[in-house]
């Protein structure tokens, strides 16, 4: 099982950075090197070598967890809670909560791909779904299973343009309802502006809010999106996109709907981090949590270490510092958040196997 696990993991890496000349296809069929879908120009000139860059973000992730590590202060041990039987209920609440919310985001997906003509099967999705979360807490930032998800489904429906717009749609939707979470959660108690993160938090969700709403816009406007045209994989997802964009422009109800499953998923992962909270007695109020944990959640995304370890805990350092919360404590929290992540993704663990083999097979034939 573990031989079988690590030779499906070498072979996605592999694949997924370039060493492959195909994501399970001949060179000259339509579906290429996943790669050139993020533009083999850009990369040609700002890449760095692959075990460089691997070896760059790990350096970084035990880099920033040992600058908090030796900032803790002798009183921070002491005020470490002990474990209780009734932290393993909250654990396995946190748990419960972060599987309720996969399903919400392969159900989010699955909207997406009807809107876009490529109707796909629930479990089809979910499985692509789990497999990709557990790739990506192995990856550079949190989105690095995205790779596994663009090229499952599209090896699946033979399209990997349509695949790459769907996930894109899909991520988009789900950021774009983290800064308005924030934004609302300032609303109801404006003097967590006034506190240390506060100030860092609001401008970390209006210019995510903006970033996003100009990206959304430029790739759905015919003057912009609308003028992409070429042969090349790049050009062809791009034009996916836009077109996707264009119909959720023109049925604004099906957009709603899409936002409305993205922000259970994103309130589901908060209150998984509540729960992990309760386990280790950090008790606030809930909305210091919908302020923060939303752009905790943006950063972590940052391409700078693997699965956002280290990113994740500074940014809840950050934000939580004023409210009594230790260094100590934001650590834990924030690697209890990884561990949780990890645990509910071993769902995916089966789906990731079977679906390496099943594309190798594909390359033999």
């Amino acid at each position: 099982m573990i031989r079988s696990l690590w030779r499906s993991f070498v072979w996605l890496w592999r694949h997924s950075t370039g060493r492959a000349t195909a994501w399970g296809f001949s060179e000259g069929s339509e579906q290429r090197n996943l790669r050139s879908l993020v533009s083999h120009k850009i990369y040609r000139y700002v890449r760095l070598p692959k075990k460089a860059s691997l070896g760059l973000r790990i350096v970084a992730s035990a880099a920033m967890l040992a600058v908090l590590l030796t900032r803790f202060p002798a009183t921070d041990i002491q005020r470490w809670p002990n474990w209780r039987s009734e932290s393993w209920l909250w654990m396995v609440a946190s748990l419960a909560a972060t599987l309720a919310a996969f399903g919400l985001a392969s159900i989010r997906w699955l909207e997406v791909c009807k809107t876009l003509g490529k109707p796909q099967k629930f479990v089809d999705v979910f499985n692509y779904f789990v497999a990709g979360q557990f790739v990506g807490n192995f990856l550079p930032t949190t989105v690095g299973g995205d790779i596994l998800r663009v090229s499952r489904m599209g090896s699946q429906i033979r399209d990997h343009s349509s695949a790459f717009a769907s996930v894109v749609i899909e991520r988009l939707t789900g950021w774009l309802v983290l800064p308005l979470i924030t934004l609302l959660a300032f609303v109801f108690n404006p003097g967590l502006v006034d506190t240390k993160g506060g100030k860092t938090a609001l401008g970390l969700a209006v210019g995510t809010l903006v970033l996003l709403s100009l990206t959304i816009y430029l790739a759905e406007h015919p003057r912009f999106g609308g003028r992409l045209s070429g042969e090349s994989s790049v050009t062809r997802s791009l034009a996916a996109v836009h077109r996707g964009l264009k119909l959720y422009r023109r049925a604004p109800s099906t957009m709603l709907r899409l936002l409305v499953v993205a922000v259970a998923f994103q309130m589901c992962l908060v209150i998984a981090v509540v729960c992990i909270a309760n386990a280790v007695d950090i008790r606030l109020g809930a909305t210091v949590w919908f302020a923060f944990i939303p752009m905790v959640f943006i950063a972590q995304v940052l391409p700078v270490a693997i699965g956002g370890i280290g990113v994740r805990e500074a940014a809840l350092v950050l934000f939580l510092d004023n409210f009594g919360v230790s260094s100590g404590q934001s650590v834990v929290l924030g690697l209890l958040m990884y561990a949780v992540t990890l645990i509910a993704s071993l769902m995916g663990v089966p789906a990731f196997i079977l679906g390496s083999r099943h594309l190798k097979s594909r390359v033999r034939v």
